[in-house]
């Protein structure tokens, strides 16, 4: 029974090398079907706004949308039913991802400018102008998902946040307020990354778009993107835990289980520090999957995508959490701050009591990353990803002729002889 809940990778397995070998090259593949689909509710919105949005809306929703826009009293009042306790949390969380975005600030991208015999060099830093956010909604409740990506925007200093959801709960309606969204449309799918990508007569066009969404959101970023900015294209939401004999087996798994009530293709992954280890975190997943209110998402989840690997060391443990590059990785290892700064991944959960709920929650960093493997060369969201670089150059007369010669040299060589008459030709007499 064990076993089948979680797929056993041992060292003696004679296609461990292969398979293991195989986490670490998975790719975020769209099936066709979906790209085919969302590029068809993009043409459509590009082509007929409103209109499309309208009728997209009732066949894949069966929602009537009159307006699109919440207007600012309904969301006021529809926020206001949120329970005190509730608001208390949402009010200190958004505290925390602040003064988390504030201390990123100080180190993020800053403009400078330098000087030098007759040369003027600078590197310009500004926020985005607007932006648009994509908050899961329907069935489903994401506050903090507001919050994790409003806050940093705001903290960029962008000038206006659209947040898009089709359905939203009073819940995530109080967090945008507590977070500074400017404006609230409740649609949702490709159709919503297509209206904020290109506009329509009620949705302003944006300059990027962030925040996770289904697979057909995922694919309408990917066919937008060049027109718009994205974060980044996520997939399924994933953890990887590296746990020995110092961890209680019943964390690790209330941490796999955590991740795998998301979604049924949620891939949760235990590197185990010996079979022992293993075999007793296997055990717990078993028990506790009986208590939790998602058991059918979840275990579908565990069985469909879900491993245990077995490996000799920690070394070794943590070498293949750097493999696989996991949205989020878990160091539940002796010695873990030591073990942590070798792991490649979204966010890295150090010790034994750093759950990936703090970090989904409260922690203060955001909590959209990357997926699928591309944590070795992409970043979490953060005030980063709402600024912008632009170069000033100025040059006066004597730093451009002492630079002529050099810039023609090199124009000749590329067969681009018009950039060196450009800059030749103001040492000719100006025919003013």
């Amino acid at each position: 029974m064990s076993d089948a809940l979680l797929r056993l990778l041992v060292p003696s397995d004679p296609d461990y090398v292969d398979r293991v070998r195989a986490i670490g090259r998975r790719l975020s593949e769209l099936p066709e079907a979906v790209e085919t689909a969302a590029r068809a509710v993009v043409r459509d919105v590009r082509s007929h706004g409103d209109k499309a949005i309208r009728e997209l809306t009732f066949r894949f929703e069966k929602r009537d949308l009159p307006t699109l826009e919440l207007s600012r009293a309904d969301w006021i009042a529809q926020s206001s039913g949120v329970a005190g306790n509730v608001r208390a949390a949402l009010e200190r969380a958004a505290e925390r991802i602040r003064q988390f975005a504030a201390r990123e600030l100080e180190h993020a991208m800053r403009s400078f400018e330098h000087s030098e015999a007759g040369v003027r060099l600078a590197s310009r830093v500004s926020p985005l102008e607007r932006v648009g956010l994509y908050v899961p909604g329907g069935t489903a409740r994401y506050p903090s998902t507001v919050l994790m990506t409003a806050i940093p925007a705001r903290t960029a200093g962008v000038k206006e946040i659209i947040m898009t959801t089709p359905g939203p709960s009073p819940e995530t309606l109080a967090a945008a307020i507590i977070a500074g969204v400017d404006r609230v449309f409740v649609i949702g799918g490709a159709q919503a990354v297509a209206a904020l990508a290109y506009g329509t007569e009620s949705v302003p066009r944006v300059d990027k778009i962030v925040g996770p969404g289904n697979a057909y959101v995922t694919a309408a970023k990917r066919l937008v993107y060049g027109d718009v900015g994205i974060d980044f294209l996520a997939g399924p939401t994933e953890v990887a835990i590296a746990a020995d004999a110092s961890a209680d087996p019943a964390w690790v798994a209330a941490d796999l289980l955590a991740q795998a009530e998301h979604d049924p293709l949620s891939v949760p992954i235990l590197v185990a520090v010996g079979r022992p280890v293993a075999d007793a975190v296997i055990a717990q997943l078993a028990r506790q999957l009986e208590r939790l209110p998602r058991k059918a998402i979840a275990e579908r989840a565990l069985r469909d995508q879900g491993l245990a690997i077995v490996v000799e060391t920690a070394a070794q443990a943590v070498e293949l959490l750097s493999q696989i590059a996991p949205e989020h990785a878990g160091v539940a290892l002796d010695g873990a701050p030591t073990h942590a700064d070798r792991v490649t991944a979204g966010a890295v959960f150090v010790g034994h009591h750093a759950s990936e709920s703090v970090g989904d929650y409260m922690a203060g960093p955001s909590h959209v990353l990357p997926t699928g493997g591309s944590a070795r060369f992409c970043s979490p969201l953060g005030v980063g990803d709402f600024l912008k670089r632009t170069s000033i150059i100025e040059y006066d007369q004597a730093a451009l002729f002492s630079q002529i010669d050099d810039i023609v040299a090199l124009a000749e060589v590329e067969g681009l002889s018009g950039h060196g008459r450009a800059v030749a030709a103001r040492r000719e007499p100006t025919t003013r």
